[in-house]
């Protein structure tokens, strides 16, 4: 069992670039330096403005990420699933979080302190610079994101979320592809910077067409190819 849970750990910090770019040994030795955190449902993991100290991956259960509109609306940035990371630029520069991470589910997290990593790092200039690179491609994929929020219209950006969430939470269904995460229309409306009613009028005229289907509040797609021809 204890093996299981090295290779559960192993898996969730693999899910990050940020540690594809390690060695097997350096991977290990981060391992080393992480320690477990339990966290129940809806409990607060971390909010806005407290200090970014550590990194955290999911081993199991659902991590939201989210923030607070100067309307005062809560506002989804990300979910963050099984085999995935998030507070990885707190574990370099030590800032203040900018967001509030929440337990949507019984969740376990791999955390790895910063002041642990930091000392590890120093030790390994060659990582460096392949943290380096990593980090330089996330800041390309955030360029490339903003852009593509200022150029395509709705249909095509909920289109593309719709493609990447089945590809990386689809499961096969009679009618088509079942994205196993349930995301409420709010969410999806943050997640592809528009409204809620927006969002609901979109899907409704998809399902209207056949092009996607809600089964016990999971979306399905039923009709990949017309959602690829948006986005294309």
């Amino acid at each position: 069992m204890a093996r299981l849970d090295l290779e559960l750990k192993r898996a969730a910090l693999l899910g990050s670039p940020l540690f594809q770019a390690m060695t097997p040994a350096e991977l290990d030795a981060t391992l080393e330096l992480a320690t477990d955190r339990h966290c129940p449902r809806g409990s607060t993991i971390f909010q806005k403005g407290d200090d970014g100290s550590s990194l955290m991956a999911v081993v199991s259960g659902r991590v939201r990420v989210s923030s607070i509109s100067a309307e005062g609306k809560e506002v989804t940035l990300n979910v963050i699933s099984p085999g995935e990371i998030f507070g990885e630029i707190a574990l370099l520069d030590g800032k203040p979080r900018s967001a509030d991470a929440t337990a949507t589910e019984d969740t376990q997290l791999l955390v790895v302190e910063r002041r642990h990593f930091l000392p590890f790092l120093r030790r390994n200039d060659d990582l460096y610079l392949r943290l380096l690179a990593v980090l330089c491609e996330r800041l390309r994929r955030t360029s490339l994101a903003l852009e593509e929020l200022a150029l395509f219209d709705l249909p095509a950006r909920l289109a593309r979320l719709l493609l990447k969430m089945a590809e990386d939470y689809g499961r096969p269904a009679p009618a088509g592809v079942r994205i196993d995460m349930k995301l409420s229309q709010r969410d999806l409306s943050t997640l592809v910077a528009a409204t809620r009613e927006s969002v609901n009028k979109q899907l409704r005229l998809w399902r209207q067409d056949g092009v996607v289907d809600l089964d016990s509040g999971y979306i399905v797609v039923r009709r990949v190819d017309d959602l690829r021809a948006l986005v294309e």
